[in-house]
């Protein structure tokens, strides 16, 4: 078997560290917007959350947009689309379900996006791919579960969790390097016009002025700056350790809370923690026999100037 590269084992690496580090900062994000959202209209605040970062994104390359062409602004138009239903229905199962088991529920992103992998592909999953997923779903459930009711609340949720591992495909598919931030701009434009549609139902409200700084590391840092990382790190690596990587969420959120909100930490944090950190090592390990397991090959051809949405295997 051909080794891979060391500048792939590199590129893998980062895009690995860059996820962890956007799960810590989503996972902040829990206890952070927990005070603003008492004020605050989710759908207004996830309109103005994303136009934001839109606007603050794009004007970093204001050319870059006008140059992807259509084939770009349209997958990047469809990924926002998908994430927006995702999230829109986590959020109207929400107010159904108790919070830990829409938590439990929703990461069951790291289920299907292997499961949705392997119809796609006609290919069963890893052993390793199994066994991580187990692990991490197991963690989670430590972590989330309080006793589970399946209703309605929860069938909008799991749903929501069916289109997040949608997007993880999608994103496996359709991103590279070079067309990274074009997409997530475009993604983040979609998301807020479509919470804006919803939100201007009833009157779109505005944050107050207290709540301007944390609105501001809400859009940007865990907006814009956290789905550019995304959409970058999906290029080098596959779709099922994106998401056994992701579900580390829950756990920063655990250790921020712990540290800075002085919440109280229990066996289940602590079970739930370690159990998804096993699952981490178990998808990024690389065994002796199967080098390429946990990251992706290598393109052997080169990757156009102008580029087409059609990945070479």
């Amino acid at each position: 078997m051909t080794p891979i590269p060391a500048r792939h084992d590199l590129r893998g690496a980062l895009a690995i560290g860059a996820l962890v580090a956007i799960t810590a900062i989503w996972g902040s994000t829990f206890p952070i917007s927990k005070d603003l959202l008492t004020r605050l209209p989710v759908p207004d605040f996830l309109a103005l959350r994303f136009l934001t970062a839109a606007l603050v994104v794009g004007l970093v390359r204001p050319r870059a947009l006008p140059r992807a062409g259509w084939r770009v602004i349209g997958v990047g138009a469809a990924l926002g689309l998908l994430y927006f239903i995702g999230q829109y229905l986590q959020f109207v199962g929400l107010q159904h379900t108790a919070p830990t088991v829409s938590a439990f529920v929703v990461s069951m992103y790291v289920v299907f996006t292997p499961l949705l992998a392997a119809l796609l592909t006609r290919k069963p999953p890893s052993r390793r791919t199994v066994v991580a997923t187990l692990l991490a779903t197991t963690g989670v459930a430590a972590m989330s579960l309080r006793g589970l009711a399946f209703g309605w609340g929860e069938m909008l949720t799991l749903f929501a969790a069916s289109l997040y591992a949608a997007h993880i495909l999608a994103l496996e598919r359709w991103s590279r390097a070079q067309i990274a931030y074009t997409l997530t701009v475009v993604q983040l434009g979609t998301m807020g016009l479509a919470f804006l549609a919803v939100a201007s139902i009833d009157g779109l409200q505005l944050p107050a002025t207290r709540d301007v700084p944390v609105f501001l590391y809400l859009a940007l840092l865990a907006g814009g700056l956290a789905l550019l990382g995304q959409t970058w790190a999906q290029a080098h690596l596959p779709a099922p350790t994106v998401s056994i990587t992701l579900v580390l969420e829950p756990v920063w959120a655990g250790i921020i809370s712990v540290l800075f909100f002085k919440e109280r930490l229990d066996a289940r944090i602590i079970i739930g923690a370690a159990l998804i950190l096993c699952a981490l090592l178990v998808i990024t390990g690389r065994a002796r026999n199967a080098p390429q397991d946990g990251l992706r090959r290598p393109q052997r051809r080169k990757v156009p100037r102008v580029p087409l949405l059609r990945r070479s295997r």
